[in-house]
């Protein structure tokens, strides 16, 4: 099971590091409990984001748009999926 850990702990995983860089990127994870490539990303998300690290699990959304448009797309994907059903469905009875 994934581990997902909030933004506040990624920023101060960044924030750890930077202060902290005479131990190294396997130094820093092992003292914070996490893998050296999480931190890696963490840290370059920080540099690129001018120390925010952009944080979307599943069902984060950046906007009520967005939200709207995945459920949206889910749903007709479950119609077509039903759909698909119904017509082999129709030919095998059909025959």
């Amino acid at each position: 099971m994934a581990i997902h850990y909030t933004q506040k702990f990624k920023e101060d995983a960044a924030v750890y590091y930077n202060d902290h860089k005479d131990l190294g990127v396997n130094g820093c994870a092992k003292n914070l409990g996490i893998s050296k490539s999480a931190l890696s990303k963490w840290v370059n998300a920080a540099k690129e984001q001018g120390g925010k690290v952009p944080t979307r699990g599943a069902g984060n959304y950046s906007s009520d748009e967005a939200k709207e448009i995945a459920r949206l797309k889910k749903e007709l994907r479950d119609a077509q999926d039903a759909l698909d059903v119904l017509k082999k469905a129709i030919n095998i009875l059909g025959k």
